[in-house]
């Protein structure tokens, strides 16, 4: 299926068009959704912004799911294919040319890459001939009227300005006055505009009333600002005061170039780039920081080289080394007696002590324009006596400190350096090895072994290179080493990866280092806050600084407040210098313990069904291990931030001999699983579980497991899996007794049955726990197996008999908190009614049912539902509604990201595309666990 085609204009009012047809948005909120995907199309915008965007206050209920219903809106306006879901957010897949903000921006790029004046005219130009208006003029956002409008405002008029500047040495500044004057008048305090006026008026032979209006915007500036103006237009005013012509080729001087020479190689980070452009536009300060080798002194470098011609006065560079193995840190004062000379300031006039070198550097450099790169600084200290005084010159500063010292004295914009994006990364490895034929399978897997770290990208590439035919060989050799650094060992410390990390780690504090050798035993990709500081034995007030302290050194960073991680490397790295002593599997075991604590207690919360028999925790995960959780809510936020720290906490629980932790870590976690359909992992987790407690004398725990195993093989249809565990644990809670073990078993064996079109069998199951559950005397179990019992008999076509048996369990229900089971018993009924012929009625049980599950957050549990709610709508003869509910369980599917649904999927976009297509097998609501 091929995507549509969109062209969205945002520089004035908005104009959208999709296949080249005019498309009419009228809700301001939609608009809003589609500006700011179209800012950036083809990158991912992340939920958060799109609530910023959407909403400056009064925020939904639920904004999340607020987004996702105006998507769905936008995909019915712009068709299929257009916006895909990713992890965090949203993608709208445009080119970007076709998004005139963007256009605008990469014709800006464009004109800054080029050394041709005329071609930088024709781009700027071109560029400008997009604006139609004030940005955004029509879409009500208050992120975009404040933040986004102001900044293109002003990239506009900086492009007007050098356009004109470019024009006037093209030699027609006659013509350039009127609209100069319109400039000023629009934007009388704008210095620029005013000394381009004055030199536009000079050079046309025009000097006295370039001095009216000199005087003119002096007097202005005193008035409304209680400012004299700036070097530029004073500058002017005493060339036409001393009556000089002005030079109209540049003047041959001696000016410093001191920038490092560019990598001819460089690759991607088009995102680092932009940011870099706004930095510089917004402040004469801007910083690059990042963890060791991710290419900030690169990217400095390439980008300072790229921007060189807007500092004609030159460039100052100095390598500060302040994360040098083997030299000190540069003295700020060594560094401007450097500088000094570099200006050709005569020796004699510079003064002997540090605070008079520093003042007469920056009055060399006041009203010059020159770009000043201040390399691997050691911190804002050491970098702040190098600043210039003048707000003409841009100093660009890299750090593998956060450098707040500089944010919060000098107004600098941080630009925080991440590993590149994948596709980045594998183009660099192939221009370095200099073979495009290699197969992308294994250039991938050197990318994934490389943790993405363009200094292991570039050690490895090298390596490669010297011999082309070697790259398989060199995968393996990092395939062997297993995620550790060996791989990476090199004579030269400055590209040896132990090394280079060394070089931050040896600048911690003791606490900070310890936490940090910590850090690489913790299971998962990332660790919060509470969790950290069980993993250090502290409280969190303590282990707050240190985090801080890490993230300053970019030897971890926080993609989320309050959760940090590093790349594989740095774990590795961080893990060899823990090793795994008596402190850190003393560690790990504090760490278990909080999970497990909250794991608990934040599933005990999400359990609609209260009679379910909760593990006892082991001795030391004592309920003062656990995290606050406030609710049901915040539960469910803290499964989502931690479910892949928890599965790996499963694995590492089992690998390291915790087999309680193990397989109680799987029992809790599941019920975040199951409500999201992630049945294959909660099939490894408890696989993983499943093999760790067979040390143990016990048969609850494998019981229990096998069950868990059996309902997820059962729904990723591996039925002989399913079957086999669930036998399994049919006997063992059998040699038990456990009659409401058994009872849960025999209702996932009929779900089992019924997806192998067993359905005598599935009812007779059925039927044996509805049995189990009168004699145990559960009203919830009880309330469960009658509609089970009720499904069967509709999957046997006696719908009467469905809404007996799932009335019964209705009415059971009603006494109950147990909206999980009540939603599925009214899926139950809504199907039998609509089998029925009572569509309506069956809307009715279906939304109810949905009313329900979006409380809880059942995403998975909703699409089931919905699926037959739009059959419903469909039978009725409401094709509309259909449609509209079957693209919401399609935006469901997206979000959940799980895969094994696409063949739902596939027939649910079949649905919406061709509505006579067959219906697929409806399925009952997953059984409560």
């Amino acid at each position: 299926m091929m995507s549509t085609r969109v062209e969205i204009d945002l520089l004035g009012p908005m104009r959208l068009r999709a296949d080249g047809r005019p498309v009419d948005v009228t809700t301001g909120r939609l608009r809003a959704l589609i500006a700011v995907l179209a800012l950036s199309a083809g990158r991912t915008v992340t939920v958060a912004r799109l609530v910023e965007a959407l909403w400056s206050q009064h925020l939904p209920a639920n904004p999340r799911r607020s987004i996702q219903t105006y998507v769905t809106r936008l995909r019915t306006l712009l068709g299929p294919g257009l916006i895909a879901t990713s992890a965090t957010g949203y993608v709208l897949h445009a080119d970007p040319d076709a998004v005139d903000v963007l256009r605008f921006q990469r014709l800006l790029d464009r004109a800054d890459g080029s050394s041709d004046p005329l071609r930088q005219r024709s781009c700027l130009a071109e560029a400008l001939a997009l604006w139609r208006g004030r940005p955004f003029d029509d879409v009500e956002s208050a992120w975009l009227a404040g933040t986004e409008a102001p900044r293109l405002v002003e990239r506009h008029l900086a492009a007007q300005e050098r356009r004109i500047a470019l024009d006037l040495e093209l030699g027609r500044p006659a013509d350039l006055v009127p609209e100069l004057r319109e400039l000023t008048a629009a934007h009388p305090l704008r210095e620029p505009a005013w000394a381009l006026l004055l030199e536009a008026l000079e050079r046309s032979g025009r000097r006295a009333e370039a001095l009216a209006q000199y005087e003119r915007v002096r007097s202005r500036l005193a008035t409304e600002l209680g400012v004299e103006p700036g070097p530029r237009l004073r500058a002017v005013y005493a060339r036409l005061l001393a009556q000089t012509p002005p030079r109209r080729t540049p003047e041959v001087r001696r000016v410093p170039r001191q920038l490092p020479a560019d990598v001819p190689d460089f690759v991607g980070r088009a995102d680092a780039l932009a940011l870099l452009d706004h930095a510089a536009a917004t402040s004469p300060v801007a910083t690059v920081s990042g963890t060791a080798g991710v290419g900030k002194t690169t990217l400095a470098v390439h980008w300072a080289h790229s921007v060189s011609d807007r500092f004609p006065d030159g460039q100052l560079y100095v390598n500060l080394r302040g994360f040098d193995p083997d030299r000190p840190p540069v003295d700020p004062t060594d560094a401007i007696r450097g500088f000094l000379d570099a200006l050709r300031v005569p020796h004699e006039l510079i003064p002997a002590d540090a605070d008079g070198q520093a003042a007469l550097y920056r009055s060399v450099l006041a009203g010059r324009r020159m770009l000043v790169l201040l390399d691997n600084a050691r911190d804002a200290r050491q970098a702040r006596p190098l600043l210039p005084g003048s707000a003409d010159c841009l100093t660009l500063v890299t750090s593998r400190d956060q450098l707040l010292g500089l944010a919060t004295a000098a107004g600098a914009r941080p630009v925080t350096l991440d590993l590149p994006p994948a596709d980045d990364a594998r183009e660099l490895v192939l221009r370095r090895i200099g073979d495009h034929r290699a197969e992308p399978r294994i250039v991938d897997e050197l990318v994934a072994l490389c943790a993405r770290l363009p200094l292991a990208l570039a050690v490895a590439a090298a390596r490669v290179a010297e011999q082309p035919e070697s790259l398989e060989y060199r995968v393996a050799e990092l395939r062997a080493a297993a995620g550790g650094l060996d791989a990476f060992a090199a004579d030269d410390a400055t590209i040896d990866l132990r090394s280079v990390f060394s070089w931050s780690y040896d600048g911690l504090s003791g606490p900070a280092a310890r936490l940090f050798r910590l850090v690489g035993s913790a299971p998962g990709p990332d660790i919060g806050t509470a969790a950290a500081a069980a993993l250090a034995g502290l409280d969190a007030d303590a282990v707050r600084p240190l985090l801080s302290e890490l993230t300053r050194a970019h030897l971890l960073t926080e993609p989320a407040p309050g959760r940090y991680g590093a790349h594989d490397l740095l774990r590795a790295y961080a893990a060899e210098l823990g090793g795994r002593g008596p402190e850190s599997e003393a560690a790990l075991r504090r760490l278990l313990d909080h999970y497990l604590a909250t794991a608990l207690a934040a599933s005990r919360l999400l359990r609609s069904d209260r009679e379910t028999h909760e593990p006892v925790l082991p001795p030391s995960a004592t309920p003062e291990a656990a995290e606050h959780i406030a609710g049901p809510e915040a539960a469910r936020a803290w499964f989502a931030a931690e479910r892949r720290t928890l599965l790996a906490a499963v694995d590492a629980a089992a690998d390291h001999g915790h087999a309680v932790h193990a397989w109680q870590l799987a029992w809790a976690l599941t019920i975040d699983l199951d409500w999201r359909g992630r049945w294959r992992d909660i099939a490894r987790v408890n696989s993983s579980a499943l093999l760790a407690v067979r040390v143990l004398d016990d048969t609850e725990p494998p019981a229990h497991l096998h069950r868990s195993l059996g309902r997820a093989y059962g729904y990723l249809d591996r039925h002989d899996d399913a079957e086999a565990h669930l036998q399994r644990a049919l006997t063992l809670y059998a040699a038990r007794g456990d009659l409401v073990g058994q009872a849960r078993t025999l209702r996932s064996l009929g779900v089992v049955k019924e997806r192998t079109g067993r359905h005598e069998e599935s009812l007779d199951h059925d039927l044996a726990a509805l049995e189990l559950f009168r004699r145990i005397g559960q009203p919830a179990g009880l309330a469960g197996a009658l509609n089970a019992v009720g499904w069967a008999h509709a999957m046997l076509g006696r719908y009467q008999r469905t809404l007996e048996f799932a009335g019964q369990a209705l009415e059971i229900l009603r006494g109950l908190d147990d909206r999980l089971a009540e939603a599925a018993t009214l899926d139950t009924l809504g199907f039998a009614h609509h089998q029925l012929g009572a569509y309506d009625r069956a809307v009715d049980c279906f939304e109810r049912a949905l009313d329900l599950l979006r409380e809880l957050d059942g995403l998975y549990y909703e699409v089931v539902t919905l699926r037959k709610l739009a059959d419903s709508h469909e039978a009725a003869g409401d094709a509309a509604a259909a449609a509209r509910v079957r693209r919401q369980a399609i935006a469901a599917l997206d979000e959940l990201g799980e895969r094994g649904t696409e063949r739902l999927r596939a027939e649910l976009t079949a649905r919406v595309t061709a509505p006579d297509a067959p219906p697929g097998r409806p399925g009952r609501q997953p059984a409560p666990r």
